[in-house]
């Protein structure tokens, strides 16, 4: 069975979502693309963002980097490409640490994906498993995690959860 339009692969930190999703797309015809959001603040994201960027390189990915314009990414996009969005939980941290509006932000998203002629896997952390945040920055944003989450599982046509590295199908069927 081939990928729909949207799928949305979720999971803990560590859990293997993202080498799930990347097989995904590796199993799927067209040009792989992969839609990067994370930022390197530090010296350890520097390298690690340097280490996946070669390894993507060296695997035939074409990387766009977008920490905040994932709709203007996703625009980018043509319709024989298979589109992979690694994450969408950094990606809304951005957001909100850039003082945006994340709920219009997530609207944007929402629509620039539902208008991507390509097809797209979008990877996103489960933060609602854990305790309580001792803090209001970091309860709001799980409050709004929680949310986009639930706004990308509606939109989808193949949900799974990875933990310890086995996917659990949430929604549809698995490719």
């Amino acid at each position: 069975m081939a990928l729909p339009a949207l799928s949305l692969v979720l999971g803990g930190a560590a859990s293997g979502k993202s080498a799930y999703a990347e097989g995904l797309v590796r199993g799927a015809p067209g040009a792989r693309v992969y839609l990067a959001t994370a930022e390197g603040f530090d010296e350890e994201m520097r390298a690690k963002i340097a280490a996946h960027r070669a390894a993507r390189a060296s695997d035939g990915w074409r990387t766009v980097e977008a920490p905040l314009d994932l709709a203007g990414a996703l625009a980018g996009a043509g319709a024989g490409d298979i589109v992979l969005l690694d994450c969408a939980t950094l990606w809304l941290s951005n957001v909100m640490l850039a003082g945006r509006d994340w709920q219009a932000e997530a609207a944007g998203l929402i629509a620039a994906l539902a208008a991507c002629p390509a097809r797209v896997v979008v990877v996103s952390n489960e933060t609602g498993q854990g305790v309580v945040p001792e803090n209001k920055l970091a309860r709001g944003f799980r409050a709004a995690q929680g949310q986009l989450n639930q706004q990308l599982a509606a939109e989808a046509g193949f949900v799974a959860v990875v933990m310890a590295g086995l996917p659990l199908v949430l929604k549809g069927t698995a490719p």
